[in-house]
């Protein structure tokens, strides 16, 4: 028997195994800033280290896949779309501000929740973490006073990067070059400033709620912390005590690897260059909080209809949860996995969902044969199911494109569309709900089908006797009871028959020119157009009395 194949997945899962060390626990972790929508570029995050510990989870190795919420982070800057005053809440954990929809308790918990849906449909659970809940708790107390206590080597490792990252942007692509002018690292290390103002520690205002904070004294020996607030307020918080704010983020990542003893985590190119969160992160892990750096590598961008990097605070970037209402999860899975995390790829809902579905339906039955199992079989493997189950898939596998094109032609009405499958409607599931979806809102309304009223007298009243005999075959052959398989041998088979040809002849040169002038005859007569859905697929749904009529009886 031919040895199993080898992916990332497998990779990084040994490499977590390696640092955790064999027979304990493997932690990965993820993490996210709920300060937008979650979009399909931020899935990676999430993605990636779900398929390790599943892979984890599957070889029966304790593993827990820990999430991290940075919901204390600060509140950046008011998207396009919410009122211009929530610039009051600039610098306020998203904790903090609230839901301007009054749906959710806060801003942070509003873009939480339709991201934990689409997670759970796709089978990925996580335990979650908050890092509100943690820091205003005072579970990180200790490793704040830790941090604080090494400031001036935290500031030495800074300090060599500040030189490097100056001159990253000259070695970074485009693309890369963008993503770390937005990383929300960037504005914690201005040059320039004072130690104070380095300080690893920034405290939210008492008063207001703001990191508009600048640090003005620092004793060791009481741990009290003396601040100002670009609002006019002064305050002392004692660290020891207190807990009044959190860490610099290039700190508090390290700080959170150390706690939670990660052994595996990710990032995105933005975080992996020189200077970045996580180059910083890898030195001061080890070197303030006495942990070695967790197994990682970074991956690549994704994109949507070739755009080249989204940004939660746009808007309009699309999400999971939009994803989901054309693709079937294992589909969305399998467009992470089977790609090296460093390959930078993007999702189109236009056409390319078609294509899609044929190729995942093709993989699908290439994974039915043990002796075909290859790294493609693997990636579809780890796409269908979780090491909990199979993924929801249809019952009955029919091709999209077939469902899509008969939800256009019946405007989108469900037990039509199982009428003419020839399934019923629950079978179909959850592949008919993405079809009438996608039709409804991805196909361009100039594309779609519309089909006749009433018979085009004009054109049959053209008509030469070479058409006539097309037309009288086609409805001579057509069944009460339509099949699709008969359906398509008589629509491609007219030209032949009237050749003196059988139906399943391979045709000839004038046969296909026939086939073309004959397929074109009927679109001009059923649909008014000089192209459409698949012919064998819109006589099904149009059904046969119905193409009786539009070709004249």
């Amino acid at each position: 028997m031919s040895a199993s194949p080898t992916d990332w997945v497998t990779r990084a899962a040994d490499d977590a195994i390696r640092h955790a060390g064999e027979g304990r626990q493997v932690t990965v972790s993820s993490g996210v800033s709920p300060s937008g929508r979650v979009h399909l570029g931020n899935m990676r995050e999430f993605l990636t280290v779900h398929f390790v510990a599943d892979e984890l989870r599957r070889r029966g190795v304790p593993v827990r896949h820990l999430h991290v919420w940075d919901d204390y982070d600060r509140f950046r800057k008011v998207p396009v779309g919410v009122d211009p005053s929530y610039a009051e809440h600039i610098g306020r954990p998203l904790s903090a501000v609230p839901d301007p929809w009054d749906c959710h308790a806060s801003w942070a918990e509003h873009f939480k929740e339709p991201l934990l849906d689409a997670l759970h449909a796709m089978g990925i659970e996580m335990e979650e973490i908050s890092q509100t809940e943690r820091y205003t708790s005072g579970l990180y107390r200790e490793q704040v006073l830790l941090a604080v206590a090494h400031r001036h080597d935290i500031e030495a490792v800074l300090a060599r990067y500040r030189t490097k990252k100056a001159a990253a942007p000259e070695t970074l692509s485009e693309q890369e070059a963008a993503a770390l002018a937005d990383s929300p690292a960037d504005d914690e290390d201005p040059e320039g400033t004072t130690e104070l103002e380095r300080f690893p520690f920034k405290p939210y205002c008492r008063t207001c709620g703001r990191d508009t904070t600048t640090v003005t004294s620092y004793d060791d020996e009481s741990t009290d912390l003396a601040y100002t607030c670009g609002y006019g307020h002064a305050h002392t918080t004692n660290l020891a005590t207190q807990n009044e704010g959190k860490l610099a983020w290039k700190v508090d990542w390290p700080m959170r690897w150390a706690f939670e003893h990660v052994d595996f985590e990710p990032a995105g190119m933005d975080h992996a260059t020189p200077g970045s969160s996580f180059t910083v992160g890898h030195e001061l892990v080890e070197k303030v909080f006495g942990m070695p750096r967790p197994a990682w590598f970074g991956y690549g961008f994704v994109g949507f209809a070739g755009v080249q990097k989204m940004s939660s605070s746009a808007g309009g970037a699309p999400t999971a949860e939009d994803a989901l209402r054309v693709l079937e999860a294992p589909i969305l899975r399998w467009l992470y996995v089977r790609r090296n995390p460093k390959q930078t790829f993007d999702i189109d809902f236009g056409p390319e969902v078609v294509r899609l579905y044929d190729e995942w339906d093709s993989l699908a039955r290439k994974a039915s044969d043990p002796d075909k199992r290859d790294l493609q079989v693997l990636a579809w493997e780890r796409a269908s199911a979780t090491a909990a189950g199979p993924l929801p898939a249809p019952r009955v596998v029919v091709p999209f494109r077939l469902i899509s094109s008969v939800a256009d032609v019946t405007a989108g009405k469900a037990t039509e569309i199982s009428r003419i499958v020839g399934h019923p409607v629950e079978d179909l599931q959850p592949r008919l709900d993405k079809a009438m979806a996608w039709t409804s809102e991805y196909v361009d309304p100039a594309d779609r089908t519309t089909v006749r009223e009433s018979p085009d007298e004009a054109t049959l009243a053209s008509l030469d006797d070479r058409q006539r005999t097309w037309l009288r075959l086609l409805l001579d052959g057509l069944d009460e009871q339509l099949q699709l398989d008969a359906v398509t041998s008589l629509v491609y088979g007219v030209p032949k028959l009237a050749r003196g040809m059988a139906l399943d002849d391979k045709p000839t040169d004038a046969v296909k020119a026939d086939q073309k002038e004959f397929f074109g005859l009927l679109y001009r007569l059923l649909v008014d157009a000089e192209r459409g859905p698949r012919l064998p697929t819109l006589v099904m749904a149009l059904g046969t009395e119905r193409v009786r009529s539009l070709l004249g009886g």
